[in-house]
């Protein structure tokens, strides 16, 4: 199957490290244009010269998600640079605090999170779609959250805040689909990395009196497939729900979490 994405200009929020850095090299792989947003524009130079290193074409524009006037400054530097957007990659986001409770969560730790994962990918969406329904064509990927569709203990704020960008995501599908424009949301689960490993991991093994691989274990075992997705299992349905194969798909939920969220 091929995915046709060559020359597609990507709008990419939080490339820098880890999950977010996999899906921009993927992209980069299959031909894109990439536009590179975030805070710590020294954070994403490694990634967009591993990107140039290839041939590829990356800018790099600084832009703090949760102001408006930001994200449409990135939007118009992008279209300055390469002359339209075809797709939105909201990767962006905070885990929040791991493993207190809603009464332990402070209000200020709760508005934070809440504040960037929704309001950060809310006003990236409004930046671009203007340009996308212009051209009558445009795809955006929001990348949520298991924890948004089961809910976790010990992660209310984060769990709310991908619960709200799933109602972004499904409202903004039905108001632009009617212009080209498709409207999806990838929800990972535990994904294997740093985060994983040396915050969930962790606290799992104080808790439980156990070996952090023992807890890595044990979160695997609650999962149909029995392993823990990697960075490339969410880069990959990225690619699909940015391309053309998946044209008549709009306002879903794509978990990607070896059989949690189903069960």
């Amino acid at each position: 199957m091929k995915l046709s994405l060559e020359d597609r200009v990507v709008v990419i929020t939080g490339p820098a490290k880890g999950m977010g850095a996999a899906i921009t090299l993927a992209f980069a792989r299959e031909g894109c244009k990439l536009a590179l947003l975030g805070r710590d524009t020294a954070a994403i130079e490694p990634v967009a010269k591993e990107v140039r290193s290839h041939n590829g074409h990356a800018i790099i524009i600084a832009c703090d998600l949760t102001d408006a006037k930001q994200c449409d400054a990135a939007a118009a530097a992008t279209m300055d640079a390469f002359g339209r957007i075809d797709v939105l990659v909201n990767i962006a986001g905070g885990s929040g605090p791991i493993g207190k409770t809603g009464v332990q969560t402070t209000p200020e730790e709760f508005d934070d999170i809440v504040t960037l994962n929704m309001n950060g990918c809310f006003h990236a969406m409004r930046a671009v779609l203007p340009t996308m329904i212009d051209q009558r064509y445009g795809k955006i990927v929001n990348v949520g959250g298991t924890f948004g569709m089961r809910g976790r203990a010990g992660r209310v704020a984060y769990s709310a805040s991908k619960w709200g960008l799933r109602g972004i995501t499904k409202s903004f599908a039905l108001e632009v689909g009617q212009h080209n424009i498709n409207v999806n949301c990838v929800a990972p689960g535990m994904v294997d990395g740093p985060r994983f490993r040396e915050k969930v991991c962790r606290d799992m093994a104080q808790k439980l009196g156990i070996s952090e691989q023992e807890a890595a274990q044990r979160h695997a075992a609650d999962y149909a497939l029995k392993r823990i997705t990697v960075d490339e299992d969410v880069a990959n349905a990225c690619l699909f729900l940015a391309s053309d194969v998946s044209r008549q798909i709009t306002g879903v939920d794509l978990p990607v979490d070896g059989g949690w969220a189903m069960l």
